[in-house]
């Protein structure tokens, strides 16, 4: 989803870091192979992910929604020198590719794949994280904030994905589209809750940037 006109959409991607070798390989795979690949962050979202941890230099980063990989190696760019990531996904399937791109990126052994339903997960989790990026099910985004909020330090970011929702947050919501329904709560949530600061970007389908006083 852009919310950019095209030519403008273009000129801004022209403009910007050139994608790496590796995340164009996994782009193509991605396509050629995966169901859904547009769930994939793609060159210019994850240029932008990658900035945001080299600024951040994070520790501990957790990602909730793996998918193949992408963004989890965009965020492992600027993770520290000794930092590490967490990245959760349900689908099993997926697992052995993120592994193989993984391993093929120098971070691999810093890169933590957790399978299985991320409610579950986040609790053993036994540390604080300095940059979580959540692209998962957007009916438990609320959820998966409360987990967090006693999981991250002040200064941590949070990164929320889809939270435009193609455009679906200011339209009349259907009685059934619950997924909706949560972002729109969620996006009142970051916006109010009084431990955090939000701004949301309508970067592709919408990126709040959230810091945590």
């Amino acid at each position: 989803m852009h919310f950019l006109p095209e030519k403008i959409d273009d000129y801004a991607v022209a403009h910007s870091q050139k994608e790496p070798e590796l995340l164009q390989q996994l782009s193509r795979e991605t396509w050629q192979k995966v169901l859904a690949p547009r769930m994939l962050s793609g060159h210019f979202q994850g240029r932008v992910l990658s900035m945001i941890a080299k600024l951040v230099r994070p520790k501990n980063i957790l990602e909730i929604g793996t998918y193949t990989g992408y963004s989890a190696l965009c965020l492992a760019e600027g993770m520290a020198a000794d930092g590490v990531l967490h990245t959760i996904d349900i689908n099993e399937e997926l697992f052995d590719m993120q592994r193989t791109y993984f391993d093929k990126s120098g971070y691999g052994d810093r890169m933590i794949q957790h399978l299985g339903n991320a409610l579950e997960i986040i609790p053993t989790l036994d540390l604080a994280f300095d940059l979580v990026f959540i692209d998962a099910d957007k009916r438990n985004y609320l959820n998966y904030l409360e987990l967090l909020l006693d999981k991250l330090p002040s200064g941590a970011v949070i990164l929320s994905d889809n939270v435009l929702w193609s455009g679906k947050v200011i339209e009349k919501v259907a009685a059934e589209d619950i997924d909706t329904q949560v972002l729109i709560e969620y996006n009142k949530a970051l916006n109010n809750h009084p431990r955090l600061e939000t701004v949301l970007l309508p970067i592709r389908d919408g990126l709040t940037i959230t810091r945590v006083k």
